[in-house]
């Protein structure tokens, strides 16, 4: 288990911070679980309790470009419960979390309202971004045997649901996704 801190930024390592790890809510992972981006975990290789690291990825290690084809027109009523619109829920620059015809659990972007249509952004937020992290390596153990089989069967791990990593107040505030491991903060593939 690795426990760490760290700052994100975009564009360069002079940035706006946009997601951040701290000591009161660090990002804790299971090291080579496939939680995290493969070229951020790979940067942290060998590195030991209170060492710090800084980490540059370029878009294509992280998140890749912005796929136009994940940006849709949906029909209004499927947004409809118990044939009402919820408008508050349902506005630009929402977070809305959605789930595929197949099952796939995503989040979707609110673009444009109007009478017919809701257009959408699937793209993982820090898509076309090249990210920049500094951090600190807070601890590394050996993972228990409960804690490999609760995150290997999908029960957590990076942090998700206790802040670390996905935004500022874990996944269930909508800043990270679940679904085909484009989800999650920065490092994190919740």
């Amino acid at each position: 288990m690795v426990t760490l801190t760290y700052d994100l930024r975009v564009e360069d390592e002079k940035g706006e911070v946009v997601e951040q790890a701290t000591t009161e809510q660090p990002l804790e992972f299971l090291y080579g679980a496939g939680a995290m981006l493969p070229k951020f975990e790979s940067h942290l290789s060998g590195l030991k309790e209170g060492q710090p690291f800084t980490i540059k990825l370029a878009k294509e290690d992280a998140y890749g470009d912005v796929n136009n084809e994940a940006i849709v027109e949906l029909p209004k009523h499927v947004f409809l419960v118990d044939g009402k619109f919820d408008d508050e829920l349902i506005k630009i620059g929402n977070m809305v979390p959605m789930m595929s015809s197949n099952g796939q659990r995503l989040n979707g972007l609110v673009l444009e309202v109007n009478d017919e249509i809701i257009k959408m952004d699937f793209n993982h937020p820090l898509a076309g971004e090249d990210l920049f992290f500094a951090g600190t390596v807070l601890g590394v153990r050996q993972a228990s045997d409960e804690e490999v089989s609760q995150i290997l069967s999908g029960g957590g791990g990076c942090g998700c649901g206790s802040g670390g990593g996905c935004g500022t107040s874990g996944c269930d505030d909508g800043s990270c996704s679940t679904d085909d491991g484009a989800g999650g903060g920065c490092g994190c593939g919740c």
